[in-house]
C-alpha cells in the first residue's frame, strides 16, 4: 500500500508534553502504545520521538537498538513508498516510564525552536518519489548508525539521533533544508566513526608494540 505522509497539525513539542502526561501515571508503555499516542501524526513524528532519548548526553540504556531498529523499517517504508510492517515482538517491547516521561518533556522544551522552524522549503530535496525514496534509504542509513553498540562513547548515539529527527523533520513538513542538514550529519557521524576505528586501531597497534618489546 502506498503510503503520502501529511504535514501535522501539532507541532513536536506538544505532541512530546502530550506523550509525557499520557504516560506518566503507567509504570511501563509498549512501543505499540506510544504509536498509537502518536495517531495522525504519522510514523515520521514518531521517528523523531524515538530518537528524542539519544539528544542528550547520557542515552537510556537499553533502547537504542529496539528504537534503532523501528526507525530503520519506518525509513525502509518510506524508501519503498510503503507503510511499513512492524514485527509484533517489537510493538509489544516494554519500556520503563521513569526515563523517558522526563526526556521527553525536557526534549518539548528544548526543541520547542523547531516549531517555528520547520517550513517547506528547498523543494528540489523534498516533494517528489525519487527524491523521497533517496531521503528514506538516508533515514534507514541513520537508523542503522543509530544502532551501532558504541553507546557509551560520547557523541555515538547523539549524531544519528541528530540526523533521524533533522531528516524525519524534514520529510513530513517538505523542508529540504532539514533534510540537507540530516545528509551533513549523516556524514559527520561516519565521519566520527572513522576516526573511533582508526584511534582504536592505533590504540591495538601500541599495545601490540609493547607487549612485543
Amino acid at each position: 500500500m502506498a503510503v503520502q505522509f501529511q504535514e501535522t497539525s501539532r507541532t513536536f513539542s506538544q505532541t512530546l508534553s502530550q506523550v509525557a502526561d499520557t504516560i506518566e501515571t503507567q509504570e511501563q508503555v509498549t512501543l505499540r502504545e506510544l504509536l498509537m499516542l502518536i495517531g495522525e501524526q504519522g510514523l515520521l513524528l514518531f521517528c523523531m520521538i524515538l530518537v528524542v532519548p539519544f539528544l542528550f548526553p547520557v542515552s537510556i540504556p537499553g533502547v537504542s537498538t529496539v528504537f534503532g531498529a523501528v526507525i530503520i523499517l519506518i525509513g525502509i517504508g518510506v524508501t519503498l513508498n510503503r507503510l511499513p510492517w512492524l514485527p509484533e515482538g517489537l510493538l509489544k517491547r516494554t519500556f520503563e516510564t521513569k526515563g523517558l516521561v522526563p526526556t521527553f518533556r525536557s526534549g518539548a522544551q528544548r526543541f520547542a525552536f523547531l516549531d517555528n522552524l520547520l517550513r517547506p522549503r528547498l523543494s528540489a530535496l523534498s516533494g517528489n518519489l525519487l527524491i523521497d525514496r533517496l531521503n528514506g534509504f538516508m533515514l534507514t542509513f541513520a537508523g542503522v548508525l543509530l544502532i551501532f553498540p558504541l553507546g557509551l562513547i560520547p557523541f555515538s548515539n547523539t549524531l544519528p539521533g541528530i540526523a533521524v529527527l533533522l531528516l524525519a523533520a524534514g520529510l513530513l513538513q517538505r523542508d529540504g533544508l532539514m533534510i540537507l542538514l540530516g545528509y551533513v550529519f549523516n556524514l559527520l557521524t561516519v565521519i566520527y566513526f572513522g576516526a573511533l576505528a582508526l584511534g582504536a586501531i592505533a590504540a591495538g597497534q601500541g599495545i601490540a608494540s609493547l607487549i612485543g618489546s
